[in-house]
């Protein structure tokens, strides 16, 4: 008998989430513990993407968090739409693609790299990993984007160099994580000078409405401080008190 199988009752489950099968790393990170406690991530994000986002779109995200939106993207965008995901992690990519495998989503791309500035190498932070390889947005030749969406903090400025073209060329609406007070003014600022009008949204990490119906508060008072930034010469419109 080969004793190096892995026994049936010993298989990581996946967990039941508003938008599908999902399986992350066991309280690892905020994420996956959102994922297990309330079956969802962040749905205050999703509650503002929801009213953008249209069938057919071309979506970008920047680090998938295991998927927690990405199952949510591919069926919002539809069979004619697109989500392409970058995500740097290993680990973090294998369960991105067990999850969008697992849900039959047959409209997301994943790639196993980070999105920066230029093409190169970085080396994991804690040297135990193979180095990160780095690539820009502008380098991936897109022929539309109507959403990018990134959720590192801490990439922004490094993503939005590498990515002038696409932006000047296709001209999505962006919503991003902000890296916190030392970074954020620089981070709104580079934005308004590609050419964008920006606001703040503040979504709680917590929503008193999850789908696994859990009222116990594992976040309480966390917010996450993000930016939506769209094309200066569009309609786009939001709160006017929220404006940067």
């Amino acid at each position: 008998m080969n004793s190096a199988i892995l026994k049936t009752e010993t298989t990581p489950a996946f967990w039941t989430t508003r938008y599908g099968m999902v399986k992350a790393i066991e309280q690892s990170d905020l994420v996956a513990r959102s994922l297990e406690h309330y079956g969802e991530w962040a749905e205050q994000e999703i509650d503002l993407l929801g009213s953008w986002i249209q069938e057919d779109h071309h979506v970008l995200e920047a680090g998938s968090e295991y998927g927690a939106h990405t199952l949510w993207l591919a069926r919002a965008v539809g069979a004619r739409g697109r989500v392409t995901v970058a995500e740097p992690d290993r680990l973090a990519f294998q369960l991105l693609c067990a999850n969008v495998a697992i849900n039959g989503l047959d409209n997301v791309y994943a790639h196993a790299f980070m999105l920066g500035r230029s093409a190169h190498e970085r080396v994991a932070n804690d040297g135990l990993d193979a180095p990160v390889a780095v690539r820009s947005i502008d380098s991936l030749a897109l022929d539309r984007l109507d959403l990018l969406k990134s959720n590192v903090a801490g990439d922004l400025l490094e993503l939005l160099d590498g990515a002038a073209d696409t932006l000047r060329r296709c001209r999505p609406l962006i919503y991003a994580r902000l890296s916190g007070v030392s970074m954020a003014e620089a981070e709104v600022r580079a934005l308004k000078e590609l050419g964008y009008r920006c606001w703040s949204h503040a979504p709680l990490m917590h929503n008193a409405r999850n789908h696994n119906g859990e009222t116990r508060n594992i976040f309480p008072g966390c917010v996450w401080q993000n930016v939506v930034a769209a094309p200066t010469e569009g309609r786009f419109e939001l709160d006017a008190q929220s404006e940067l």
